[in-house]
C-alpha cells in the first residue's frame, strides 16, 4: 500500500483549540489541578486549601493557597531562606531543611488563625507518622498537598515538607508509604530512619565519609558548614534548636531594604501643563521688565 500524506484541511484549522498557556509551557498539571481546587456544590464559597511545596536550586517555597475565580490566593507562605533568622544558615534545600519550611509555615499559619494554642502538633520529631486528632472546640486547619510535577518517589524533599507541616499542626490527608524510611518489603515505615532525615543524620554520615575517604572534596563540598564550625555531631541539636525557634516565633519579619538610589538624569524632566504655564507667565514677566528697563535708559540718553 503506497504511503498517504495526511492532509490538514482549513477546516481543521478552523476548530483548532490551542492548550492553556501553562500546559503548553509544561508548568501545570491541570489534570491534577483540577481534583485539588474542585469544590463540592453544597460547600458554596469555602476555600478548598492546599499547600503548594516547590523547590528551586537555592530556595524551598511553601505556601497555603485556594483557588477563585480571579486567580488562586494565598494565604500564608514560608522560604527557605528565611531559616538563618532561625539559626540554619546552610543546607538550605535538604530534606531536613524541608521539614524545618514545613513546620514553620504550619505554625505561622495558624498563629494567623489563632490556633496555634488548640493545635500544636508533634513537638518532639520522632519520625513516626502524625495526624492531627480535632480539639473540642475548632477544628483542625486542614489541607491538600500540591507537589505539582514532581515525581512522587519515597523520600522525595516535598514530603518532608509534609512531615513539618504534620508536625507543626496542620491536617493533611497522607499516607506513610512515601516518607523517608518506608521498607516495600515489609510495608512499614522505619521510624529511626525517617528521624534521622529530619534531624540531618544523611547529611552527617556524607560529611563522614567523605572526611575519611577524600578530605579534599569535603572542603570543598562542606566550606560553608566549616566556616560555621559546623561537624556531623551538632548537626542534630542544630536543627532542635532551629525547630524550638520556629515554635517560639513563627510571624514573618519584613525586610529592612535599603531605599532605592536616586538615579543622574541626563534628560529634562517632563513639566505638567501647570508647571509649562508658570514658567510661561514668569519668562513674559521677565520679557516685560527687560524691555521696561531698556525704555528708560533711552529716555535718559534722550534727556542728555
Amino acid at each position: 500500500m503506497a504511503f498517504v500524506k495526511a492532509q490538514k484541511t482549513k477546516a481543521y484549522f478552523k476548530r483548532f483549540q490551542v492548550k492553556f498557556k501553562r500546559r503548553r509551557e509544561g508548568k501545570t498539571d491541570y489534570r491534577a489541578r483540577n481534583r485539588l481546587i474542585n469544590q463540592d456544590k453544597n460547600k458554596y464559597n469555602t476555600p478548598k486549601y492546599r499547600l503548594v511545596a516547590r523547590f528551586t536550586n537555592k530556595d524551598i517555597t511553601a505556601q497555603i493557597v485556594h483557588a477563585s475565580i480571579s486567580g488562586d490566593i494565598v494565604l500564608a507562605a514560608a522560604y527557605a531562606h528565611e531559616l538563618p533568622r532561625y539559626g540554619l544558615e546552610v543546607g538550605l534545600t535538604n530534606y531536613a531543611a524541608a521539614y524545618c519550611v514545613g513546620l514553620l509555615l504550619a505554625r505561622r499559619t495558624l498563629k494567623q488563625l489563632e490556633m496555634d494554642a488548640e493545635y500544636e502538633g508533634n513537638v518532639e520529631a520522632t519520625g513516626e507518622d502524625f495526624t492531627v486528632e480535632p480539639a473540642e472546640t475548632r477544628r483542625p486547619f486542614r489541607a491538600l498537598l500540591d507537589v505539582g510535577l514532581v515525581k512522587t518517589t519515597t523520600g522525595n524533599r516535598v514530603f518532608g515538607v509534609l512531615k513539618g507541616a504534620l508536625d507543626g499542626g496542620i491536617d493533611i490527608p497522607h499516607s506513610d508509604k512515601r516518607f523517608a524510611g518506608f521498607n516495600k518489603d515489609s510495608k512499614q515505615l522505619d521510624p529511626e530512619v525517617h528521624r534521622k532525615y529530619i534531624y540531618g543524620g544523611h547529611v552527617a554520615a556524607y560529611m563522614r565519609t567523605l572526611m575519611e575517604d577524600e578530605p579534599e572534596k569535603y572542603q570543598s563540598h562542606f566550606s560553608e558548614y566549616i566556616k560555621r564550625n559546623i561537624d556531623p555531631d551538632n548537626l542534630e541539636g542544630m536543627y532542635k534548636k532551629v525547630h524550638a525557634a520556629i515554635r517560639a516565633d513563627p510571624e514573618a519579619k519584613k525586610s529592612l531594604k535599603q531605599p532605592p538610589k536616586e538615579h543622574k538624569r541626563y534628560n529634562l524632566k517632563k513639566l505638567s501643563y501647570e508647571e509649562r504655564k508658570a514658567r510661561l507667565i514668569e519668562r513674559l514677566k521677565a520679557l516685560n521688565s527687560a524691555a521696561g528697563a531698556d525704555d528708560d535708559d533711552d529716555d535718559d540718553e534722550d534727556d542728555d
